[in-house]
């Protein structure tokens, strides 16, 4: 069974329609959004993260070339590349959002053609999902029959796809899922994907994983990362850096997964981490958990260092995070 968030934003006629995942289980709405400036905004207001502002991206792309078809080619292509690095600046920490434009740009670029942005998006799609197919079913491999996993926030494609492959490799898998505030990702998207898919699947909050850890129950962390830089140090949802620190002092593996490390990346420095209002820790779906006379503090990433990495798993396989060059060998750069 497809897992309905594998296919949470579509491109229409009438625009680009994206599941709300801030509502998600308990409401199952779709945004539309007519502009590529209204896509900016949903990705902006969390309607999608994870994989999804990629998609959403793809598909903004589309509905610009559209407004612009009647252009000179020179003059349209410039409006297209002024709303690709809008919407690369909705989330700047996941450098996703940039493959997104580039592909509909080389496309639109290769045929001087805008009307090409829509084949750009259709190929980006498809190359998004083949490559997190190919990451799931390496994962997978490293993971044992009944192993017992702990997971961070909603690593979206990659664990459907993870889980999909073990199920293919008949292994049955059990998973703890964090809750993820201040979204509750864990608790809302992830958890209630994997209760789908047919996994035995238990939530804990966000301050029980080091107790989890240390309880000897968990074979292996995994989480997905919006970004893992050169040197190998993992940039994902903050939290995964204290998760990622008591899996190395428990003996536990932490396997981060990314499509490639990132070349433009080369450490820490080149990354900008994304600090959201922190007025939104101080409400939970849009209800106040703490009195609104106190500050709140959202950084929306942490960086865990290589030495708390066990291995990175790409499309091209798993490598310990101190030797992510050879996922680039033979590649011209």
């Amino acid at each position: 069974m497809q897992p309905v968030l594998a296919d949470s934003v579509r491109l229409t006629e009438d625009g680009v329609l994206i599941l709300d995942r801030r509502q998600f289980p308990f409401e199952r709405n779709w945004v539309l959004c007519r502009t590529a400036e209204d896509v900016g905004r949903a990705i902006e207001d969390m309607v999608t993260q994870s994989s999804g502002p990629y998609f959403a991206v793809l598909f903004a792309m589309v509905l610009k070339a559209r407004t612009l078809e009647a252009l000179p080619f020179e003059q349209a292509r410039a409006q297209l590349a002024e709303t690709a690095r809008m919407l690369e600046n909705t989330r700047r920490t996941n450098n996703a959002l940039r493959k997104a434009t580039k592909i509909v740009l080389d496309h639109v670029d290769a045929a001087r053609d805008v009307t090409h942005a829509l084949a750009g998006a259709e190929e980006g799609d498809r190359r998004y999902r083949a490559k997190s197919q190919a990451l799931g079913e390496h994962t997978a491999n490293l993971l044992p029959d009944n192993a017992t996993v702990m997971t961070h926030c909603w690593a979206d494609l990659y664990l459907t796809e993870t889980v999909r492959a073990a199920q293919h490799q008949q292994k049955t898998l059990r998973f703890f899922c964090t809750e993820t505030r201040p979204y509750l990702q864990g608790a809302r998207l992830t958890a209630e994907t994997l209760i789908e898919m047919g996994v035995d699947t238990t939530l804990i909050t966000d301050g029980m994983g080091a107790a989890v850890l240390q309880s000897g129950e968990v074979d292996a962390l995994v989480t997905a990362a919006d970004r893992v830089t050169m040197d190998g140090h993992v940039v994902n949802k903050v939290g995964t850096l204290g998760l990622a620190v008591a899996a190395h002092a428990f003996g536990v593996p932490f396997h981060a997964q990314v499509q490639a490390p990132d070349l433009l990346a080369p450490t820490t420095d080149h990354v900008e981490i994304e600090y959201r209002d922190g007025a939104e820790v101080l409400q939970v779906l849009g209800r106040p958990s703490a009195t609104p006379r106190v500050k709140g503090h959202y950084p929306a990433f942490d960086v865990t260092p290589p030495r708390f990495v066990t291995t990175v798993v790409t499309d091209r396989g798993v490598y310990p995070a101190g030797e992510l060059d050879k996922y680039y060998e033979g590649e011209q750069r």
